[in-house]
């Protein structure tokens, strides 16, 4: 027997499945947690990072929300929505996610 020809085999540790469990359900929780709330007047919404706050400002102006807040993120917006199919119309002009103001509450230290 050579020692020379042995396939040595790398494992992940043990504990990986578990962690990676543990991070998707963090991650599934934190999903749900932050959804819009039924008929919520106020929502945050987040338009693609490489927007300025021009681009943000008028994409929102343009589904004719209200501003109620910037943040210290310029594509991170928070307004209230126009109507009953205002969240529709956010997404046509640009949004990508729309979640519960209070899920980004640590953005609104910059404009305070």
């Amino acid at each position: 027997m050579e020692w020379g020809n042995t396939i040595r085999t790398i494992r992940p540790p043990s504990w990986a499945p578990a962690a990676a469990l543990l991070l998707a359900s963090w991650i599934a929780v934190a999903a749900l947690s932050s959804q819009v709330r039924a008929g919520a007047e106020v929502v945050a919404v987040a338009f693609p990072p490489w927007w300025n706050a021009q681009q943000a400002l008028l994409a929102a102006a343009s589904a004719n929300a209200a501003i109620v807040r910037t943040t210290a993120m310029p594509a991170l917006l928070v307004v209230r929505p126009d109507g009953h199919d205002g969240l529709h119309k956010l997404r046509e002009a640009g949004a990508w996610l729309a979640v519960d103001p209070q899920t980004i509450a640590a953005c609104f230290k910059a404009n305070d």
